[in-house]
């Protein structure tokens, strides 16, 4: 009966696959990409081309006489890198909406000074030549959170949301989250909780909340999971959340853990009211982060949503060696945040920059007026965190060749216009947070001199996230690419290694190899 069922699932691709091969010859090329598809994939995943990518309209170049200010909130999600990886892994070329290119960026650990006294941040700058257009500029930012020793962190009230429908049956999917949970809870200690809620027909409370000491009962909790059913995504949270708030901690990490695909089907799940209970939750001090898994059906864009209205991370696991980094690696950085609603605004000065680009966060872009608006939702960071942004810069006298001409404004005051570039300053760097229990925020406020070293003068940080980011236009198609290549990346990585101590950097490397081998001949996926 399963053969049958599989077979008939399979039909429309096998007809599909026929009908390419018999167009036109060259169509042949196309029939057999479609068939050796087929038989990679998993028997329970027929339906493997239902993932759900958000579109993405990539940041363009902002005049700075029109435009002098860019507003945006911190993101230190690193999901895309890690599903970018999946595809490439399998001979596939990403589709443009899994490519968001400041999750490429952020997925990597940056040797950024940390901070002095209390401070709860470390900002430091760079700029030199742009290496995908030397007559541009690349200026990169580096932010360095406080780092609380394991031992100092708050204690934990987790609740473990699992998916048990039938979509998540895959080897991949269920059998990869309980051993994925296993390494997160041996990281518990005795003061830390944690409950199980599953989800599928109906979403039940497997295991209450237990002390982290009880690693035993756990465990035996999370090895009893099977999957089966449909999906009842909405009730699963609102009881997820139920069981955070009757063991909430005070001063404490109470955190709901979404463990699924994403694939929500069943019951009360429209984004916005599944988007609205997360949204009312978080101001209680339950965050949510995201855990997503498998391939096929996976529905990266509903859960990076969930994950960034809940105040929290949203995560890839495509392997037990990525669990163990998200969970075990980077344990306090991912589920214990020291600053939340954290914004930055960059202030160009007309009289050196010409243009400028924030290359990704188009997601997480904000207006001029929601910097100093503490009402308004932004980024988290967690302890020990790195977060990078970069900005492509057209100096004032360079052609700029992305924007159409605008006319100067008439009304601006010659003594201002004077006054531009007598000033050193490229630019203003600002940036507001708020401690985690607080409503009120900090402003930190930094000048930028306008000073441009060789490329090969950059620090290990600067040239690695330059290299990141233009495999990131690689893989995208951007129409903002200039001369980017393959080789240029490869060179710029190898040259930028440092410590490595975990190996992810020679990893990327031998990333960008396979993205290079597809550049010509890969199989796209249309959005």
């Amino acid at each position: 009966m399963k053969r049958l069922f599989f077979a008939i699932a399979l039909l429309p691709w096998i007809l599909f696959a026929c009908k390419q091969a018999g167009q036109q010859s060259a169509g042949s090329v196309n029939a057999e990409m479609t068939i050796e598809s087929l038989k990679t994939a998993d028997p329970s995943e027929a339906d493997f081309n239902t993932e759900g990518y958000a579109n993405i309209v990539e940041n363009a170049f902002e005049t700075t006489t029109q435009q002098p200010l860019s507003t945006f909130s911190i993101d230190v999600d690193k999901a895309a890198y890690s599903n970018v990886r999946r595809f490439l892994n399998e001979g596939i070329h990403p589709p443009a909406g899994a490519v968001r290119i400041e999750e490429l960026v952020n997925y990597f650990d940056y040797d950024y000074a940390s901070p002095q006294n209390r401070d709860p941040f470390r900002i430091t700058t760079e700029v030199a030549a742009c290496p995908w257009n030397t007559r541009h500029r690349l200026m990169h930012i580096g932010i360095k959170g406080r780092e609380i020793p394991k031992e100092d962190l708050p204690p934990s009230n987790f609740v473990f949301l699992v998916d048990v429908s039938g979509s998540m049956f895959a080897e991949q999917k269920l059998p990869l989250l309980k051993r994925s949970l296993l390494l997160l809870t041996d990281n518990l200690r005795p003061e830390d909780r944690v409950a199980i809620v599953t989800y599928a027909g109906n979403a039940g409370l497997v295991l209450p909340s237990t002390s982290g000491k009880n690693k035993s009962g756990i465990r035996e909790a999370i090895a009893g999971l099977e999957a089966g059913g449909a999906t009842a995504g909405g009730a699963g949270i609102q009881l997820a959340y139920r069981v955070a708030e009757e063991n909430f901690i005070e001063k404490g990490n109470n955190r709901v853990l979404l463990a699924t695909d994403g694939d929500f089907n069943v019951g009360a799940s429209s984004d916005d009211a599944l988007v609205r209970l997360i949204e009312e939750k978080r101001k209680t001090g339950i965050f949510l982060s995201v855990l997503g898994f498998g391939r096929g059906n996976y529905q990266d864009s509903k859960m990076q949503q969930l994950a960034d209205k809940g105040n929290g991370n949203h995560s890839y696991i495509d392997n037990l060696s990525e669990a163990r980094k998200v969970l075990v690696s980077e344990f306090g950085g991912t589920l214990f945040t020291i600053a939340k609603d954290v914004k930055i605004q960059v202030e160009f000065n007309p009289g050196r920059v010409q243009a400028y680009r924030l290359i990704g966060y188009e997601n997480r872009m904000l207006r001029k007026e929601d910097f100093n608006d503490d009402e308004k939702d932004a980024g988290e960071i967690g302890s020990g965190h790195t977060v990078t942004a970069l900005y492509e810069i057209i100096p004032v006298g360079v052609k700029n060749e992305f924007s159409k001409p605008v006319d100067d404004l008439k009304y601006r005051p010659v003594a201002e216009k004077a006054g531009f570039a007598v000033s050193d300053e490229m630019l203003t760097l600002k940036l507001r947070y708020k401690s985690v229990d607080a409503d009120r925020s900090e402003l930190i406020t930094i000048p930028v001199a306008d000073r441009t070293i060789a490329i090969n003068s950059t620090t290990d940080n600067f040239r690695f996230a330059a290299a990141v980011a233009e495999f990131g236009l690689l893989l995208r198609n951007s129409a903002f690419r200039q001369h980017s290549s393959y080789e240029q990346v490869l060179e710029l990585a190898n040259g930028a290694r440092g410590a490595d101590e975990n190996g992810y950097r020679e990893a990327f490397i031998r990333l960008v190899k396979k993205g290079a081998e597809l550049a010509d001949d890969g199989i796209v996926l249309n959005e």
